[in-house]
């Protein structure tokens, strides 16, 4: 891998604070924290942390550091697995003739239905978590009123809102604090934060027994206990805007982006290392890089549990990699600045959430939408729209799939999408960048983490 590009996500929306203080003066929304994020606790000279909303900083800059021993870590292979040998160069729904056929027998999210509620989640206020990257604070809101009910500190650079994988705690993760705070589903109230270095997003391996940090800033991956954040191990990938994860069919293995660089890595969990790595050819999208590569963000399994849907910023589309001979195999164009994706509670259908624009950092009211796929056909079926623009980022859907909510990443309020009817439902006010939203309880046997990967 080549690392002379930026690692962090400051170095592309420097000034960003400063455009959400306007955002929130025409969202009408006053943060009651109030809280600055110009208190960094990480040591910042070559490397820093995870943001798109945070003002300039210089390479010399230096704060105190969690004191942490870290084990040996894991070298990573130099081999890169080749592009296919033909693909097109012009913009269309594309499958290579080696894809995998589509399994309609197969529904690895069978159990995330919403008869299928897990006990550890019994008593859980139904509520909406908020976590904001620019005040440092997560709002709670209440989806029956729609309204934002509180709003507590949960550290500088809040990025996404976690469910435990006993599905008993939700977890913020605030990456430039190096703050995890535990939230009590039962009360909405946050607990005593726990120092963890550099988390950025956070995962957990199948059988529960670790939980995964992704350290984006170190391009680390941290192995640790998942209730006291004990240090374990540490794998060091390459892995430039080390970004989202997901675990194959069998759970034996699992595939992680590296937003910064058009790569991805793949982790075999059994012989605990990583054994390979693959560059997105972005022929098939027919778009020109902005920086000369791609920019994988959120990865999911499809429901048939064939291949891996990958959204890309740069490409408005999902490529499709088969995981086990880790290649690419198809690519879906969908819309602007494809950011996540969501699968239905029955499986059947998965969303693809457009952020509307693929520059990191805004701006607002681009052209956001979210499109419904069939991920057995691999066909777009509807598109909606935000009226008006938006930046829908990400989210999940409510434990009775009627509804979809989603933070608005550059516009300062949470999208709510009606499933039954199609489209926009409800736009709701709250903070300053808007990033990882949770909606809690769900249902599912178990959290793989992120703001709600079930299985």
């Amino acid at each position: 891998m080549t690392h002379d590009r930026p690692r962090t996500r400051r170095r592309f929306a420097l000034g960003l604070a400063a455009a959400g203080v306007l955002l929130v003066a025409a969202c009408g929304y006053d943060d009651p924290t109030n809280v600055d994020t110009a208190s960094p606790t990480t040591t910042e000279a070559s490397t820093t942390t995870t943001t798109e909303a945070t003002t300039t900083t210089t390479e010399a800059e230096t704060t105190t550091t969690v004191a942490e021993t870290l084990p040996p870590t894991t070298p990573v292979p130099t081999t890169v697995a080749p592009p296919p040998a033909t693909v097109p160069t012009e913009r269309g729904r594309y499958l290579a003739p080696n894809a995998p056929a589509p399994r309609p027998d197969v529904n690895v999210y069978a159990n995330i239905g919403s008869a299928n509620m897990n006990p550890a989640t019994a008593g859980a206020r139904p509520l909406v978590y908020v976590p904001h990257e620019v005040s440092g604070t997560t709002s709670v809101i209440d989806p029956a009123t729609m309204q934002v009910i509180d709003t507590f500190t949960t550290g500088a650079e809040s990025q996404h809102v976690v469910p435990s994988w006993d599905m008993s705690t939700l977890y913020v993760v605030a990456g430039r604090s190096e703050l995890i705070t535990p939230i009590d589903p039962t009360t909405g109230k946050p607990g005593a934060a726990i120092p963890v270095a550099n988390p950025y997003n956070l995962y957990f391996t199948p059988d529960g027994s670790e939980a995964i940090v992704v350290a984006e800033g170190q391009q680390r991956l941290d192995f640790r206990d998942p209730h006291t954040f004990e240090l374990h191990r540490s794998v060091q990938t390459g892995c430039a805007g080390l970004n989202h994860l997901d675990f194959s069919a069998d759970l034996t293995y699992f595939i992680a982006t590296c937003e910064f660089e058009g790569t991805m890595i793949k982790y075999n969990l059994v012989e605990q290392r990583i054994v390979g790595e693959l560059a997105i050819d972005m022929r098939p999208s027919g778009r020109t890089p902005l920086r000369g590569y791609a920019m994988p963000q959120d990865i999911r399994l499809s429901s048939d549990g064939t291949v891996f849907f990958v959204a890309d910023l740069q490409s408005d589309g999902l490529y499709l990699i088969e995981g086990d001979s880790f290649t690419q195999v198809g690519f879906l164009p969908v819309g602007v600045g494809t950011h996540s994706i969501y699968p239905s509670r029955d499986g059947r259908v998965m969303y693809a959430i457009n952020r509307g624009t693929r520059v990191i950092g805004g701006p607002p009211g681009g052209q956001g939408s979210v499109s419904v796929i069939d991920p057995y056909t691999r066909t777009v079926l509807e598109d909606w729209p935000i009226p008006g623009g938006g930046s829908p980022d990400m989210g999940n859907i409510t434990a009775d799939g009627t509804q979809l909510w989603l933070g608005g990443r550059y516009d300062g309020v949470v999208y709510v999408f009606d499933l039954v009817n199609g489209g926009l439902a409800a736009k709701i006010p709250v903070g300053i960048n808007p990033h990882g939203v949770t909606v809690w309880p769900q249902p599912g046997r178990y959290s793989l983490g992120h703001t709600g990967n079930l299985r």
